[in-house]
């Protein structure tokens, strides 16, 4: 029984009733099927998609291969593949090198499509049947063979000009001549741009091993480390957290992390994403424990004004609560009274540590008024006035 990589290719314009591609590939002989389909995609469309033009040609197989997408890791799915006794193999978070024969496939279909519907992106749908006979004629470079022979155990034969030497008209067979020349030089430019490729992809990669037990610092995006660590700056937050403890090892390049109650990201990581602590280093980008403290304003340390296009803003030096003056920041005044009312800085004594800013002066606290005595308008009580 084979095994199948599946997945999807959305972002397609509308063409007939499809805006979708669902991918099927076929692990052993490499084989592929463009599927079109429509949005909203539902497990259970798929899998009608999946028993009409997969199952009727193929069977069953052994085992799915896919990534994280919804459908995938649906409870119908899941239940669907356990009663058809078909095992399902989920990609690990954040390496999609692990479904990355359907990431592959993808990009050469969008590649066909691309050539021969950049003027008419509407009319795909009448080209993904070609476009996936193409991929299945053509030698894998993993196999030596194409899809097709590998599947049914011949070659196909092409719709169009098979032999050379069967060309009368010599204009014909200069183009023809021409044209297979062409594609001798694409094949070798392809080929020396995949070893170029592979070998650059070679340089970075090394074979690495960790125990069950060992503490490992772990490398995220910054659209995934909310759960982990809060940040006011994701983009400029910590790459690596930690350190966790492996708590097992899934697969051959993958491990699962002991993270902390209150993360909502999948546990396993690839080991790309791991990197081992050396004992005895000092732990300077790990998630607090106190994640659900809040933090409050307890002292205001200095305060100044900024200019903010044609105005000025008046901002506070805070020292946050279990915090040290060193890690106090400067915050608008008005925002963050509104934001805490009730906070102990509003009713603290002078500020008496000198600084580079103006310390604080609790006179200054209320609103400012002139100390000038206020003179009477002479447009308004002036002699022209009197009668």
């Amino acid at each position: 029984m084979a095994n199948y990589f599946t997945g999807f290719c959305g972002g397609a314009t509308q063409s007939g009733n499809a805006n979708c591609i669902f991918v099927v590939i076929d692990y052993f002989t490499k084989y592929g099927h463009f599927l079109p389909i429509h949005h909203p995609i539902t497990a259970a469309s798929v899998a009608k998609v999946f028993m009409q033009q997969v199952y009727r040609l193929h069977g069953m197989p052994a085992a799915i291969v896919s990534d994280r997408d919804r459908v995938f890791t649906s409870t119908f799915w899941r239940e669907l593949l356990r009663l058809a006794d078909v095992q399902l193999r989920m990609s690990s978070a954040y390496h999609p090198q692990s479904d990355g024969q359907t990431e592959r496939l993808n990009q050469t279909m969008e590649t066909f499509l691309k050539c021969f519907v950049n003027a008419c992106p509407s009319k795909w749908i009448h080209w993904i049947s070609l476009a996936e006979y193409c991929y299945n004629s053509c030698p894998h470079s993993a196999t030596g063979r194409s899809p097709f022979e590998a599947l049914y155990g011949y070659t196909p034969k092409h719709f169009g000009i098979s032999a050379v030497d069967s060309v009368q008209m010599p204009e014909l067979d200069d183009w023809v001549q021409n044209r297979q020349l062409m594609n001798e030089l694409i094949k070798q430019h392809l080929s020396r741009a995949q070893l170029r490729m592979k070998k650059q992809a070679d340089k970075k990669r090394s074979e690495r091993q960790f125990q069950v037990g060992d503490k490992m610092f772990l490398k995220l995006q910054p659209y995934v480390q909310s759960t982990l660590a809060p940040r006011s700056s994701q983009k400029l937050a910590y790459k690596f957290f930690g350190p966790y403890e492996i708590l097992s090892r899934v697969g051959l390049v993958a491990y699962k992390l002991r993270l902390p109650a209150s993360s909502r990201i999948h546990p396993v990581f690839h080991v790309s994403q791991l990197k081992q602590m050396v004992p005895g280093t000092e732990v300077t980008s790990s998630v607090p424990d106190d994640l659900d403290i809040l933090r409050v304003p307890e002292k205001v340390l200095g305060r100044r004004s900024v200019a903010r296009g044609v105005s000025s803003v008046a901002q506070v030096l805070i020292q946050w609560s279990g915090m040290p003056s060193s890690l106090a920041t400067w915050e608008d005044r008005e925002s963050i009274q509104q934001s805490f009312p009730f906070a102990p800085a509003w009713g603290q004594a002078a500020f008496q540590r000198p600084g580079n800013a103006s310390p604080v002066d609790p006179a200054s606290e209320g609103p400012r008024r002139s100390s000038r005595p206020k003179r009477p308008s002479t447009r308004v009580n002036g002699p022209e006035w009197l009668v």
